[in-house]
């Protein structure tokens, strides 16, 4: 597989690849299976919200906002 960069997408992926200390090749390869992981996971994640949505696990918005604030908080920890 190929894929091809403007001259200056080329230079940028020079840049960040000198600062994290590898090369342009290994910096873009490294990102497309990142992609590929978080995609992965994220699509689980939707089948998994379909399948408890589907046997009726469903959280009202409240208990919605109360789980996104604790991991907001616990983050900011």
């Amino acid at each position: 597989m190929e894929v091809h960069f403007s001259p200056e997408q080329e230079a940028r992926l020079s840049q960040i690849a000198a600062h994290a200390g590898t090369d342009t090749e290994h910096l873009v390869k490294d990102a497309a299976l990142r992609l590929m992981e978080e995609d992965a996971q994220f699509r689980a994640g939707v089948r998994k919200g379909i399948e408890q949505a589907d046997r009726g696990e469903l959280m009202d918005h409240e208990a919605v906002v109360q789980r996104i604030e604790r991991r907001l908080q616990s983050r900011a920890r």
